[in-house]
């Protein structure tokens, strides 16, 4: 069990037989009466925000969650296609499932699923990953007008904003988690 005072971002409980994956949290202590501690829980089924306030001494279930480590082979359709590193099953994923993970998924890449009751709710991608920009417009000398940037789109679908002298078959670094350009490779 968790104290509710226990509680951090990233944190995982369960609620009501869901999921959730607490963003943020605030302990809280008004004028008057008893303190109470604010979250911000995201559904790890179906990615929805929800505001919750817990009392402090309130105890709380960990989800249990499960993470196997497996590498992405292939996609086909909404389904994309994972190898269990461990004991090679292979298993799909529906692009539902994998949410905003599967535009940055690259053949070979490994990655960590997350399995609540045998369910996959969800990938963990690597913090950055190194992909081929494959079109964007050329750069003109002195168009600053929006912030020295441009549209590109990655190997893998994705499209992100560069610099301006970032060019066709340029290796870029991508943060996962914002979707934004950390530079080149």
């Amino acid at each position: 069990m968790i104290l509710s005072n226990a509680l951090r971002a990233g944190t995982k409980i369960e609620l009501d037989g869901t999921p959730y994956l607490v963003i943020e949290y605030q302990h809280h202590k008004p004028g008057k009466g008893g303190a109470m501690v604010r979250t911000k829980l995201r559904n790890l089924r179906s990615g929805a925000l929800i505001d919750r306030t817990f009392r402090p001494d309130e105890k709380l279930v960990p989800a249990p969650l499960e993470e196997r480590s497996a590498q992405f082979l292939y996609r086909q359709g909404d389904e994309y296609t994972f190898m269990d590193l461990e004991s090679y099953e292979q298993f799909g994923v529906t692009a539902k499932q994998l949410g905003e993970a599967g535009v940055f998924l690259k053949e070979e890449m490994e990655v960590a699923i997350l399995f609540y009751h045998e369910e996959v709710i969800g990938v963990d991608l690597p913090i950055a990953v190194e992909l081929t920009v494959v079109e964007t417009e050329p750069g003109l000398r002195g168009d600053t007008v929006s912030g020295g940037s441009k549209p590109a789109k990655l190997e893998t679908g994705a499209l992100i904003h560069v610099p301006l002298f970032v060019d066709v078959g340029t290796r870029v670094r991508v943060d996962t988690r914002t979707g934004t350009y950390m530079g080149r490779a």
